[in-house]
């Protein structure tokens, strides 16, 4: 297992990218850094980076500029099977005409193993991951989730591999065994303590199984922490938005000379301070719907509609051209056409040019 490292990590596809030119960098400006046995997931868009950052932590990418160690040891300009890591892509890569066992005991052989050693290490691994049934079948006759499966299991077969890296892996199973697939994951890493970085563009996936989140916005880091920080205390517009069902309310709002935040001229508290840094930037209110409830009076609103999702209902109210969604729990009652909103104080936050006050 390793301790990772990113330090100032930048990296473009064009030969020769421009310093202050956004658009020419993949990645740009990465520090980051991983505990040994950690469970990460990179989070974000296509497009925005993940991809390629998980390539420069496995070697198949270069890095225009910056460093990649694990553990003290640089390894930035070393090649794949130098670097001691797994890799599982979305696309389960498997060979068809061997049997399972042999597709788990390939890394083992290949590593001069007694088959004594391999036998017991490949049986250990199919219990862990059900495979014990099917280890003298072909792996042709496989599910695309079982092929997944030998995939991840030639990761850990490894006793000795420094990190396992997934990226995008439940992409072409079928719905109703993502969530056992991924159930199946957190297990493993309880049990293998092994530091793994998976990435994905699904928050449900990611918050599900990593410690701590990395949200990745056009070739940057715009927020890492743990599922309940990114979810409570979003550093960023676009972690607000991208993170939650649905994502946080983003209001416009004004900042007065006496500090006082008003929407739709209306005053509202904030857990906000300093809010002299929002001068001449573009101001926003954010608040999740999970915070926001009617009440007596506050800021007058038309009730549009509200969709009944189990144990509570999701509405969309309207002050003047802006849309609030709200959550309501399940018998509590909703103004038929109008009513007030009240926002928790403590869970509403001032945003300047996109960034958390």
């Amino acid at each position: 297992m390793a301790r990772i490292h990113i330090d100032a990590l930048s990296h473009s596809y064009r030969p020769q990218p421009r310093a202050d030119a956004a658009a020419d960098w993949a990645l740009r400006g990465l520090d980051l850094e991983w505990a040994d046995g950690g469970a990460y997931a990179l989070l974000g868009p296509s497009g925005c980076g993940k991809t390629t950052l998980l390539n420069l932590i496995s070697g198949l990418l270069p890095p225009t500029q910056g460093r990649v160690r694990f553990d003290d040891r640089d390894v930035t300009a070393l090649e794949p099977g130098q670097r001691n890591i797994a890799q599982v892509f979305q696309f389960p890569v498997v060979y068809d005409t061997m049997t399972v066992f042999d597709n788990l005991a390939f890394p083992l052989r290949n590593r001069g193993l007694a088959e004594a050693q391999v036998k017991a290490r490949v049986t250990e691994i199919a219990e862990m991951l059900d495979l014990g049934a099917s280890l003298a079948n072909r792996a042709s006759g496989l599910t695309a989730d079982g092929k997944q499966k030998i995939s991840l299991g030639r990761g850990l077969v490894r006793s000795d591999v420094a990190a396992i890296l997934f990226d995008e892996p439940l992409t072409v199973i079928d719905p109703h065994l993502k969530w056992r697939l991924r159930s199946k994951l957190k297990e493993l890493h309880q049990r293998v303590k092994r530091t793994m970085i998976y990435v994905t563009h699904d928050q449900t996936e990611a918050l599900t199984f990593a410690d701590q989140v990395v949200v990745m916005f056009e070739g940057q880091v715009v927020q890492s922490g743990t599922p309940v920080e990114l979810f409570e205390r979003p550093a960023h517009t676009f972690v607000g938005h991208f993170i939650g069902s649905p994502g946080m309310n983003l209001l416009p709002c004004e900042v007065d000379g006496a500090g006082v935040t008003r929407f739709a001229g209306h005053a509202v508290a904030t857990a906000s301070t300093q809010l002299s840094a929002a001068r001449g930037k573009k101001t926003e209110l954010g608040v999740r719907p999970e915070f926001v409830h009617f009440a007596a009076d506050g800021i007058p609103v038309q009730v549009e509609r509200a969709g009944d999702v189990g144990r509570y209902r999701i509405v969309d109210a309207r002050c003047g051209e802006h849309l609030i969604k709200l959550l309501v729990a399940e018998g509590e009652p909703v103004p038929e056409r109008e009513g007030h909103l009240a926002f928790d104080a403590q869970r509403t936050r001032v945003y300047a040019d996109g960034w958390m006050i």
